[in-house]
């Protein structure tokens, strides 16, 4: 707990300001909300550690046409620097820099094919770092940088070719015991620590996400009024990601839009099929804003009206939702939001005749899992599946103020399931919203968008 404790300390008391550092427009962010982060975290790993992050490698999507390029959150998370082929290097209590930066060198031949390099010039200047030096150094310098320190952090595993390179170097410090090296003797999984501190938002990277919700709240607004009877899938896709692009923000991970029976897969991506009149759409599609994700789902009618069953089993969703909201506040353990929308899921699931037997029964033998197999939210910002634990010592970890994360129960029964009426087959229902833990309760970040039957239905209705 003293860590998370510390993570908390850190989000709340950085006064991340938007000065005229050039940083700030790029990420929201200044440089010297970055370094805060850095010595923060340089002070929980201690003065005889050192930590390691390479930057995201890039990926080919077909021969030599790569994947748009997207940072490793962590590294971004410490230093806004958006570049690949880069190393951050933190050293704690270094004379002569703590905060180092390996990072490709300028190269006017490569800039005019891809696009302006920062340089290691441009990494001090730009980016606050103590110190900065050519990406093709650092099989030279690293291991110097290892001897005598006595604990490593690093997330082993994540990159194969680059674990093989620290083993490498580890093994030349170790080589020269003999001669009075001090190899370090300790690997910790960086996330130990990092995880901690990213789970805890600021007041900068709520502003950031609040955009992010914000320019979603427009996308899906434009779907819905979009929808038509004999739509495409992927019109509604483009609809989404226009409005995202509109206002210099991207998908936070691929777009879900399900027509019909499409609504009931979990993760369905072929966006293909063409929308009938009848059908429920579920869209969940979230903006990235300045790094940061935003993650929305609504359900609503093609053709704007929803029908009895299909309201009933929306209604039952947004009072799950209802439910699992009334639990977010501070010291209550975050898997009571699930217990709750289970609970309120299953009872209603026996109104309405899709269960039998008695609540008990049903909850204690999970069979409302057959419609509603996932938990009822997750961790969100950097990544739309943030990190941070959601156990501690094997208890549900209390929410504490500065979390945030999703709510998104949902209902989903098969075209195909025989066992229930025909009039149930093929609806797929979510909802799912952004939630932040205040220090009263909680704040909806995609609160502007319409919600409950009633209200989505007079959003369609001002197509």
């Amino acid at each position: 707990m003293a860590i998370a404790c510390s993570a908390r300390d850190i989000a709340s008391n950085s006064i991340e300001r938007m000065t005229a550092n050039p940083l700030s427009t790029a990420t929201g962010i200044p440089s010297q909300g970055y370094a805060r982060r850095r010595k923060q975290l340089m002070r929980m790993a201690g003065d005889d550690a050192i930590l390691v992050l390479p930057a995201a490698v890039e990926r080919i999507r077909s021969r030599d046409t790569h994947y748009p390029y997207r940072q490793d959150s962590d590294l971004w998370y410490l230093t806004g620097f958006p570049e690949p082929e880069a190393v951050l290097v933190l050293v704690p209590g270094r004379k002569h820099g703590e905060s180092l930066l390996f990072c490709r060198e300028r190269d006017p031949d490569r800039e005019a094919w891809n696009g302006p390099r920062s340089g290691p010039e441009g990494a001090v200047e730009q980016f606050g770092m103590d110190d900065a030096y050519p990406i093709t150094d650092l099989d030279e310098i690293l291991p110097g940088l290892l001897e005598g320190r006595s604990r490593v952090y690093y997330h082993f595993g994540r990159d194969a070719e680059f674990d093989l390179k620290l083993i490498g170097w580890l093994n030349r410090v170790r080589a020269m015991v003999r001669q009075g090296a001090q190899p370090p003797h300790e690997f910790l999984e960086l996330g130990h620590l990092l995880d901690e501190l990213r789970l805890f938002k600021s007041k900068g990277e709520l502003k950031l996400m609040q955009r992010a919700a914000d320019i979603s709240v427009e996308a899906h607004r434009a779907a819905m009024r979009a929808a038509r009877p004999g739509v495409r899938e992927y019109e509604l896709q483009a609809e989404i990601e226009r409005v995202f692009r509109m206002h210099d923000a991207e998908p936070a991970y691929g777009s879900i839009v399900g027509a019909g029976g499409n609504a009931c897969v979990l993760h369905y991506r072929a966006n293909s099929a063409q929308a009938k009149d009848g059908d429920l759409v579920l869209i969940d599609a979230g903006a990235e804003y300045r790094g940061y994700a935003s993650d929305i789902t609504r359900t609503f009618p093609i053709n704007g009206r929803f029908n009895k069953e299909q309201r009933a089993l929306h209604n039952l969703v947004g009072a799950a939702q209802q439910a699992a909201l009334a639990q977010a506040k501070p010291g209550v353990a975050y898997e009571a939001g699930h217990t709750a929308a289970v609970e309120t899921l299953t009872e209603g699931l026996l109104q309405l005749g899709l269960l039998k037997g008695s609540l008990e029964k049903n909850l204690g033998e999970g069979h409302y899992k057959r419609f509603y197999r996932h938990k009822t939210g997750h961790w969100i910002g950097l990544d739309v599946h943030d990190v941070g634990e959601y156990r501690l010592d094997g208890e549900s970890r209390l929410l504490e103020p500065g979390m945030v994360f999703t709510i998104e129960p949902g209902l989903y029964i098969a075209p195909d399931d025989k066992s229930v009426a025909a009039k149930w087959r093929g609806i797929g229902i979510r909802t799912e919203d952004d939630v932040l833990v205040t220090k009263d309760g909680y704040r909806v970040l995609t609160d502007k968008l319409a919600r409950s039957a009633d209200e989505i239905e007079a959003l369609m209705a001002e197509r």
